[in-house]
């Protein structure tokens, strides 16, 4: 069983056995049902990244094509717009979430990355100083949600931190902050966009990627979801450990980096794909 599979199956478990129902849910189905979640609170993760410890299950088939590019748009285009998204990527599944007549999600994401020039200003205080404490991206933006409707950000807090080891070779640690995270559906995309900025960072400065913590504030598992939940943690995982590539040189410009340059390599879920109804 490979490191992230064995925390996936801990995760399910807990939430199954010990979670507890929501109320008065914000989120529904197509078909117009509340969508209530069994949940946790306070969920922590470390993988040592040098280790080949990546945050992706091998239990289903992950759209690791499809969520590069959403960070892409994010990080690279800054922009909220959905026609960027579909004509660029192709990606699509965004469209949920159109504000209404707006062709956008709002001023959300990439609007508010553009706003604030938060890569920006990361990739100058990185290059100033490498060892300062204050290389942060903060997507939860009061302003932002009062300007325009749209979904608040749900991995909204990500923190870099670097260190120079004994060999002198120096390592970027990363931390992502989640509000709110779907245990089956997204939790492993999120997870592997921000090793997926960690490494942009990494190339961006020559440096090697160190660690990268998960924390979720709130994680949870929709009431339509408890059989595909049981069907998981039934199947067999792999034991070849997953790897995320960026086949770019160090020193390549953050800007310049494309979706084909990621390679997964070793990854051998277990299909068939299964199927869920997102909440909305």
């Amino acid at each position: 069983m490979t490191y992230a599979d064995a925390i996936f199956k801990d995760n399910i478990n807990n939430i199954m056995s010990n979670g507890v129902m929501s109320e008065n849910a914000r989120p529904h189905y197509k078909d117009g049902k509340t969508a209530n979640s069994k949940y946790i609170t306070g969920s922590f993760a470390t993988y040592d990244l040098q280790k080949g410890q990546f945050p992706i299950t091998t239990l289903r088939p992950i759209a690791i094509k499809s969520a590069v590019k959403e960070l892409l748009w994010i990080y690279q285009d800054q922009t909220s717009s959905l026609e960027v998204l579909r004509d660029k990527y192709g990606v699509k599944y965004w469209d949920e979430w159109e504000v209404a007549g707006t062709g956008t999600i709002g001023q959300r994401y990439g609007a508010t990355v553009k706003k604030y020039n938060i890569i920006g200003r990361l990739l100058d205080g990185l290059a100033k100083n490498p060892w300062n404490r204050r290389n942060i991206i903060n997507l939860w933006q009061y302003e932002d949600f009062d300007a325009t409707e749209g979904l608040l950000p749900c991995a909204f807090l990500a923190m870099f931190d670097v260190r120079r080891e004994a060999d002198g070779q120096i390592y970027l640690d990363a931390t992502l902050t989640q509000r709110s995270n779907d245990m089956l559906v997204a939790h492993h995309i999120n997870a592997m966009q921000y090793v997926a900025l960690q490494l942009m960072l990494c190339k961006h400065f020559s440096w090697k990627p160190g660690k990268f913590f998960y924390f979720v504030n709130n994680l949870h598992i929709y009431d339509n979801q408890f059989e595909q939940a049981q069907e998981l943690l039934s199947r067999t995982p792999s034991d070849r450990e997953p790897r995320l590539l960026l086949n770019v040189p160090d020193g390549t410009d953050f800007f310049a980096i494309k979706p084909e340059d990621f390679e997964l390599v070793d990854y051998e879920p277990v299909k068939p794909q299964l199927k869920f109804d997102l909440a909305i």
